[in-house]
């Protein structure tokens, strides 16, 4: 199949990715869109793994205020150097994580930074809610489970849907990133501020 600057600049407005990267993406997967998204998303995921282990001792904090003042996120953003730090790419990438602070309201950057005590309160109020409902022990525990799995990602920043575009998770558009700057980067903290809150 013919790969077309169309198509090339289509996938491009999709994942952010390279056009040559684009161009090779779809020529692997015969100009099929889907399949080629899925290959760029698994490249970015390889380069990320690849950097993961690399100190992210540079980079911003991003602050963003919404609702005239009633609402206000600041965020550090880690890379490993400060050329990547002061490239447009990544500004805008902790000013975004910012911007989705603000609206989604996560309680962690990851899993494992979700306090042990919410995930607790979380099983009792979903084990009684199963229980009342009629449902026998051995299934209520799966239900449980089930729901604990979506809870925290719900609530843990890197999995959350991106406000943007609700087709890639936080962690899409920071592998993306990664692949795309070749260098390791990380969503260190964040804190939330909210007026009556």
């Amino acid at each position: 199949m013919k790969i077309t600057s169309q198509m090339v600049k289509e996938l491009r407005d999709k994942t952010n990715a390279g056009m040559m990267d684009c161009k090779r993406a779809l020529g692997e997967t015969d100009g099929d869109m889907e399949k080629a998204i899925d290959l760029l998303r698994q490249k970015g995921l390889a380069v990320a793994a690849k950097r993961a282990d690399r100190a992210t001792s540079e980079g911003v904090v991003a602050c963003y205020i919404h609702g005239g003042g009633k609402l206000g996120v600041m965020v550090e953003v880690g890379c490993e150097t400060d050329f990547v730090a002061k490239t447009d790419d990544f500004q805008a990438f902790a000013r975004d994580i910012a911007m989705h602070v603000a609206a989604a309201n996560p309680v962690a950057v990851s899993r494992d930074e979700v306090p042990a005590d919410l995930i607790e309160r979380e099983k009792e109020i979903y084990s009684k809610q199963a229980l009342e409902s009629g449902k026998p022990e051995n299934i209520v525990e799966k239900i449980v489970s089930g729901k604990i799995e979506k809870y925290i990602s719900e609530v843990c920043l890197l999995e959350q849907k991106f406000v943007k575009n609700p087709d890639l998770t936080i962690q899409d558009l920071l592998n993306e990133l990664i692949a795309k700057m070749g260098e390791n980067i990380s969503i260190k903290r964040f804190a939330r501020f909210q007026v009556g809150a």
